[in-house]
C-alpha cells in the first residue's frame, strides 16, 4: 500500500476526532514533562548531597592508629603454647600517629597514574581558650593548594580568603558555628593551647561552614606548618594523607594495597560511606519508579483512546477494507497515529519538561547550612531526555498496536451487512 495514502488516511482520522487526538497528545507530554522535571530535580539532589561528602572526603586516607600490640609477651612464650591467655587493660605502645617517611611516600603516590592527587594533613587537638573557659577543638592543618584543588575547600569558606591561611604566619580559618560560640570575626585574635599545654596566639583569617553545624563548633583549619609549629614537631611530620583517584571505584583495592605497601592504616570512601551511599540509590531507584510509572499511565490513556477510536470508526474501517486496505494497512494506520502522538507529545514533553527543569533552577533556596547553594539544584543530563524521548515511542507504539490488531482483524462485510 503506498505510505502517502496511509499517511493521509491517519491524519484524516485523527482530524475527525482531534479532541481525542489532543487529549492523548496532552498526555504524553504530561507524563514526559513530570518525568524530566522530577528526574532532574533528584539528580540534582542527589548530586548536591553526594558531593557535600564526596567533595570533602578522600577517595583513600592513609593514617596510623595508636592500638595495642596483638602479640602481647605472654603469647610469644613457648611456655604458654597453646593455652588461653588473657590479658586485661592492655596499653598501647608508645608511638607517634605519623606516617614514617612522609616525603617520600607522598611522592610515590603521586607518581601512579591512577591517582588524581594526594593532600598531605596534620591533625592537631587543642582548647579554645575563651578567658578562663577551655573548648575541645581540632585544628587541621593542610596543604592549602592541594586542598582547594581536590576538595574545593575555597567553596566552604563564607568569609576572608583561603590563601591567607598560605601568606600569613600563624593564621586559622574557624568553623562558623565555633567563632559565634566564641563571639570573634575574621581578623581577631584567639589563643589556643596545645597538646603539652603551651599557650599559642592565632590570627583568625576567614570562617567556614561545612553543612554539619556541630563539627563547625570544633573543627579549624590552618596551614601544615603553624600545625607543625603548634606541636612543636619537624616538617616530616603528616598525620594523615589524603588521595584522590581519577577512578572512585578502584578505591577499596587500591587501599588494601597502598596499607600493605607503606605499613599503614587505610580506608577507601565507600567503606567511610557505606550507608550515605545506599541512600542516595534508593532516591534514585525511585525517581526513576516514579517517572517510569507516568509514562506508563499516559500510554494506557492513549490506549483506551485508540480503542474509542476503533469502536467509533468501524464504517470507516470496514470501507477501508472493501476498498483494498489490507488487515496489515489497517495494522499501519493506527500504529501511526499512535506513534504521531508519542512523537509531537514527546517533544512538547521534552521541551516543557526542560522549562520546569529551569523554573525549579531558579527558585531561591537559602540556607546557613549550604551557603554555596543559592537556588534548588536541578540535574541537566541529557540521559534524562534520551530516556523519556524513548519511552514515550516505546509506549505509544505498544498503545496503538494492540488496538490495530483489533482493527485489522474487523470483518468489513459483517460490519455493512450490520449496518
Amino acid at each position: 500500500m503506498n505510505f502517502k495514502l496511509i499517511v493521509s488516511v491517519s491524519r484524516a482520522l485523527m482530524f475527525a476526532r482531534w479532541k481525542q487526538t489532543l487529549v492523548a497528545a496532552i498526555g504524553v507530554t504530561f507524563g514526559i514533562t513530570m518525568f524530566i522535571s522530577l528526574l532532574s530535580f533528584m539528580a540534582g539532589l542527589n548530586e548536591l548531597l553526594d558531593n557535600l561528602i564526596i567533595n570533602r572526603t578522600p577517595h583513600i586516607r592513609l593514617y596510623n592508629e595508636v592500638l595495642p600490640s596483638e602479640n602481647q609477651p605472654v603469647d610469644l612464650s613457648e611456655n604458654y603454647s597453646g593455652h588461653y591467655n588473657f590479658v586485661h587493660s592492655v596499653r598501647p605502645k608508645k608511638e607517634r600517629p605519623e606516617i614514617q617517611n612522609s616525603f617520600a611516600v607522598i611522592n610515590s603516590i603521586r607518581q601512579d597514574e591512577r591517582v588524581l592527587g594526594v593532600a598531605p594533613k596534620v591533625t592537631a587537638q587543642v582548647f579554645y581558650n575563651i578567658g578562663l573557659v577551655n573548648l575541645t577543638g581540632l585544628i587541621n592543618g593542610i596543604d592549602i593548594d592541594a586542598e582547594n584543588r581536590l576538595f574545593a575547600f575555597s567553596e566552604y569558606v563564607t568569609s576572608g580568603n583561603f590563601m591567607d591561611l598560605k601568606n600569613i604566619p600563624n593564621s586559622i580559618i574557624l568553623g562558623k558555628a565555633g567563632a559565634e560560640k566564641m563571639m570573634v570575626e575574621t581578623g581577631d585574635m584567639i589563643t589556643v593551647t596545645n597538646p603539652r599545654g603551651d599557650r599559642v596566639p592565632l590570627k583568625v583569617v576567614g570562617l567556614f561552614e561545612s553543612g554539619i553545624q556541630e563539627l563547625d563548633k570544633v573543627q579549624s583549619y590552618a596551614s601544615i606548618k603553624t600545625c607543625q609549629k603548634l606541636l612543636g614537631e619537624s616538617s616530616g611530620y603528616i598525620t594523615d594523607l589524603q588521595i584522590k583517584l581519577h577512578d572512585m571505584t578502584l578505591a577499596p583495592a587500591m587501599a588494601q594495597e597502598y596499607s600493605e605497601l607503606y605499613n599503614t592504616e587505610a580506608i577507601d570512601i565507600q567503606a567511610a560511606n557505606a550507608q550515605f551511599d545506599t541512600g542516595s540509590s534508593i532516591r534514585t531507584l525511585i525517581s526513576y519508579a516514579v517517572g517510569i510509572t507516568l509514562l506508563i499511565v499516559a500510554g494506557f490513556g492513549i490506549y483506551n483512546i485508540l480503542n474509542m477510536m476503533i469502536y467509533e470508526k468501524m464504517d470507516s474501517i470496514a470501507i477501508l477494507k472493501a476498498t483494498g486496505f489490507s488487515g496489515k494497512d489497517v495494522n499501519r494506520v493506527f500504529i501511526f497515529i499512535a506513534l504521531t502522538i508519542g512523537i509531537f507529545g514527546g517533544l512538547l514533553g521534552l521541551m516543557f519538561g526542560f522549562g520546569v527543569s529551569a523554573l525549579i533552577d531558579q527558585i531561591p533556596f537559602d540556607t546557613a547550612a549550604l551557603p554555596h547553594i543559592k537556588t534548588y539544584p536541578v540535574s541537566y543530563n541529557p540521559k534524562f531526555y534520551i530516556i523519556g524521548g524513548i519511552f514515550s515511542l516505546v509506549t505509544t507504539y505498544f498503545a496503538g498496536y494492540f488496538p490495530s490488531q483489533k482493527a485489522s482483524k474487523i470483518d468489513p462485510v459483517i460490519i455493512i451487512r450490520g449496518k
